[in-house]
């Protein structure tokens, strides 16, 4: 390796990722790789002897990216960020969304991505990627062009549309972790529009008539217009409901109009490169919570989805992303995301110290299920959530036998196998 290897014990040896709930998976070593031949120097050592995993921004739901007494392929070296000429740039793995969105507006470019600075770039594109320009131009691996990766048998391939169209097809929605470790990517970017942000506040107990309503209004309205509703637990729900619009605030105005009259009400034009950062939050900084999801296909009954946040805490939370628009206009087996179609994807987060984690599961089983009801066996890979009933068919749907069949090719010996691996025997 050019890069470094770091024993457990050793200086330097620092696997964590965001969520310190899953600290305790230890890995038994850290490989700090700087090139696409350091990566497949660790694929050869690790095959037939330990678990291995890749990490990025290390933002996986369920700590996969550090394997218990394996081998922690750490990408972050791998994060060079090179705007092509025309309408392209270059990903290194390792990059997280704040530098590709920096790199993008210097340039008067943008992709569209999650809103997280420090969430990688690798993992939100190999699970779908949803973020606050879905509606108006698609996910983020709609706009992937090609990829480098190396496979379980050490080759480093260079895959598109017209080189080996399988992998290409499984590294858009497959899921972070399958089929291989992706060193580099190239995007097709748009040029960076100006928006119109904006965020209306409900107070306890309006909850289920906002999130009612919220979800007839984004069904009839235009791509331009992305929005979300997060929902608070506690005695009596309450409700934001928060987006942006590519377009000016005049004609936002007549749109959000037809929402019910909020407590309060925020709208501000912006440059992409003011609501990138709008949209950042402040500092982000580790946060231990338990999550998972499910995605809705249509309207759910808003009265029992918010009753089941009544009576928990104030840091239990349902965020529905709209979805639709440009996401829709992809076919639902065009790439592995299968969830085209859907109205919204509903994230389950509680946060929650790491000493409570096993009581905060329990609560989000209850609510996860619940909500299930609803919407059925449905949930988004980006969100994985190791109990999640279900859960291969819950992320990939009718993509499923395709993955397999993906799997068996580029993986048939499970080198990169884990707990909610795509594998060729699934």
């Amino acid at each position: 390796m050019s890069g470094r290897l770091a024993l457990a014990g050793e200086d330097g040896f620092t696997y964590q990722g965001f969520n310190p709930v899953w600290d305790a998976r230890e890995p038994a070593a850290v490989a700090k790789v700087t090139s696409a031949a350091d990566v497949q120097a660790c694929v050869e050592a690790a095959r037939g002897r330990v678990a291995i995993a890749a990490r990025s921004g290390g933002h996986s739901y369920a700590g996969y990216s550090s394997p218990s007494g394996g081998l922690q392929v750490d990408v972050r070296g791998l994060a060079d960020v090179e705007v092509l000429p025309g309408d392209q740039v270059r990903v290194g793995s390792g990059a997280a969304l704040s530098a590709v969105s920096n790199a993008l507006v210097a340039s008067g470019r943008c992709l569209p991505t999650g809103t997280c600075p420090s969430v990688g770039v690798a993992g939100l594109t190999l699970g779908g990627g949803i973020g606050v320009l879905s509606r108006r131009y698609g996910l983020t691996c709609d706009h992937l062009v090609s990829a480098k990766v190396v496979t379980a048998d050490g080759r480093l391939l260079t895959v598109s549309a017209s080189e080996g169209p399988d992998l290409f097809w499984a590294l858009r929605g497959g899921g972070g972790g399958n089929f291989g470790i992706v060193t580099e990517f190239v995007f097709a970017t748009l040029p960076a529009p100006d928006v119109t942000v904006f965020s209306l506040a409900y107070p306890a107990g309006a909850a289920a008539d906002a999130l009612g309503a919220w979800q007839t209004w984004l069904a009839q309205a235009p791509p331009e217009l992305w929005s979300n509703v997060v929902v608070r637990g506690g005695p009596q729900p309450s409700a934001r409901i928060g987006g942006c619009f590519v377009g000016g605030a005049g004609a936002l105005a007549s749109l959000l109009n037809g929402l019910p009259a909020p407590e309060s009400r925020f709208v501000q034009p912006q440059t992409y490169a003011e609501a990138v950062r709008y949209f950042a939050g402040g500092p982000i900084s580790r946060e231990s919570a338990v999550a998972s999801s499910r995605v809705a296909r249509d309207a759910v009954d808003a009265g029992r989805a918010v009753e089941l946040l009544a009576g928990q805490s104030d840091e239990t939370y349902l965020i529905f992303d709209g979805l639709r628009g440009a996401v829709a206009d992809v076919a639902p087996d065009a790439t592995a995301f299968p969830h085209r179609t859907a109205l919204a994807n509903v994230q389950i987060y509680l946060k929650t110290p790491p000493s409570s984690a096993d009581e905060a599961r329990t609560k989000l089983a209850g609510i996860r299920d619940g909500l299930g009801a609803l919407t059925g066996d449905t949930g988004y890979v980006n969100y994985i959530d190791p109990q999640m009933p279900r859960w291969a068919e819950a992320y990939y749907g009718g993509n499923l036998s395709r993955l397999h069949a993906v799997a068996a090719r580029y993986d048939p010996d499970r080198v990169f196998a884990f707990a909610q691996s795509v594998t060729p025997d699934q």
